[in-house]
């Protein structure tokens, strides 16, 4: 089966706007928080710095260095998000004839949703760290290619937000307390920190 992200643009559309339940909004708010962090990586790749002093050069290309490797893992996390949502929607159907089998299509409805809950979570984390090398950006960038990062951080806090969404559907199923717990926190300091990052950087380009 061919990978989400591997389709041409419109039939990736199509696979979206699909009366399916997947790909839905997580596999949407990875592929948004891929393209903001793509529009970070372009403007921090332009020839042309905000002054041309080489400091900025090289701080450009340090961002350029840590946001690549993030705007392919969240590629690669639009198809793992649908991947995790098929697995608890498999769960769900396995057997509940016998004690054992109720067992076992437990732990396999929980281990999905474990897995539906980590990878919006990485997705925050990610969009998170595109944006605070965002600032760096915003501070040392090209000022003629302001509105292409500021679109680029509009994306990222909208993935970021629809990955909370998807996290929050999930924890509340999650019978793991200690885990849920560990989630739900670490998610609000994603956010909060998110934030500040997208402040600094729309001051910057401000």
């Amino acid at each position: 089966m061919s990978l989400l992200i591997d389709l041409p643009a419109r039939q990736l559309l199509d696979s979206v706007s699909a009366p399916t339940a997947a790909p839905g909004g997580g596999a949407t708010a990875a592929l948004a928080g891929a393209l903001g962090a793509s529009l970070v990586l372009m403007v921090a790749s332009l020839p042309k710095t905000k002054t041309g002093a080489p400091g900025e050069r090289e701080a450009l290309d340090a961002v350029a260095r840590e946001v690549h490797p993030a705007r392919d893992r969240l590629a690669a996390l639009v198809d793992e998000d649908t991947e995790a949502y098929n697995s608890v929607v498999k769960a769900y159907k396995l057997p509940k004839g016998s004690e054992e089998e109720t067992r076992q299509r437990q732990g396999a409805v929980q281990t999905g949703l474990r897995r539906s809950s980590d990878v919006p979570l990485e997705v925050m984390r990610l969009c998170e760290t595109a944006a605070r090398r965002a600032v760096v950006v915003a501070r040392n960038g090209n000022p003629m290619a302001a509105s292409d990062l500021g679109v680029g951080l509009e994306l990222l806090q909208a993935a970021s937000a629809g990955a909370a969404l998807n996290v929050k559907a999930n924890l509340g199923q999650i019978r793991d307390g200690d885990y849920a717990a560990r989630a739900a926190t670490e998610m609000r300091k994603l956010d909060a920190d998110l934030d500040r990052a997208l402040a600094q950087a729309r001051e910057a380009l401000a």
